[in-house]
């Protein structure tokens, strides 16, 4: 090859890479106006239904923090779903590279993806800048609208899915609600004697005036095997 033909590959190699890292940014951000949209009307669902049954505090409350980042309370927890505004590609050892339908056109496997976190609600109504969260769940998207969800107790058969199925608001509402689900049964436990046992002056007047001291459902939280 020569110099010459080296260049035009290289830049047909950037105006098609480019092209498509555009459009998978784009279906992202139209996935995340979806999200937006199914949080409102689960809102609204959760309202109607639980009205008059729990303080009206506790109700569900859906909240845009930003073009990327929306925050859903619920009850003591709150759900930040955030979206990332880069679109990555996968290593060459992980599943998805070995699949027929990525096989087909490596393009394929360029995804945006959105991330699910579990707050307690606390952490924020106190500015507890030190309190622990925990990913639930991200979905990846690619050019096809094609999805995959790693997370908790979404489905296992994460590559299978991938190569059939669509994203969808419908898709999109199951996905939250199990993250929802998992959040809500997700318990805050109390820390071990031996971890709190001994504390400083300063950590407490760091407590009594800004209420810093770290809180999380769990500390040491593991994403692959703390399950429920």
């Amino acid at each position: 090859m020569t110099s010459k033909e080296y260049r035009e590959s290289l830049i047909e190699a950037y105006i098609i890479k480019s092209t498509v890292k555009q459009q998978v940014y784009n279906i992202t951000a139209e996935s995340f106006l979806i999200l937006k949209k199914v949080l409102k009307q689960l809102e609204l669902d959760y309202i109607k239904r639980l009205k008059g049954k729990i303080p009206d505090n506790l109700l569900p409350a859906y909240t845009e923090k930003g073009a990327f980042d929306v925050e859903f309370r619920v009850g003591e927890d709150v759900l930040l779903f955030s979206m990332h505004s880069n679109v990555f590609e996968f290593d060459n050892n992980h599943p998805m590279n070995k699949i027929p339908y990525v096989l087909e056109d490596p393009l394929r496997s360029y995804c945006g993806m959105i991330m699910i976190y579990n707050f307690l609600a606390d952490s924020f109504k106190y500015q507890r800048i030190n309190d622990l969260g925990y990913m639930v769940a991200r979905v990846f998207i690619n050019k096809d609208k094609h999805f995959f969800v790693e997370g908790k107790r979404q489905t296992g058969e994460l590559m299978k899915d991938f190569a059939v199925e669509a994203i969808s608001p419908g898709i999109m509402r199951e996905i939250v609600e199990t993250a929802i689900e998992y959040s809500v049964q997700f318990d805050l436990l109390v820390p071990p004697y031996e971890q709190i046992k001994i504390a400083t002056v300063d950590q407490m007047m760091e407590k009594i005036s800004h209420s810093k001291m770290t809180t999380g459902k769990r500390l040491g939280f593991g994403f692959r095997t703390d399950d429920v």
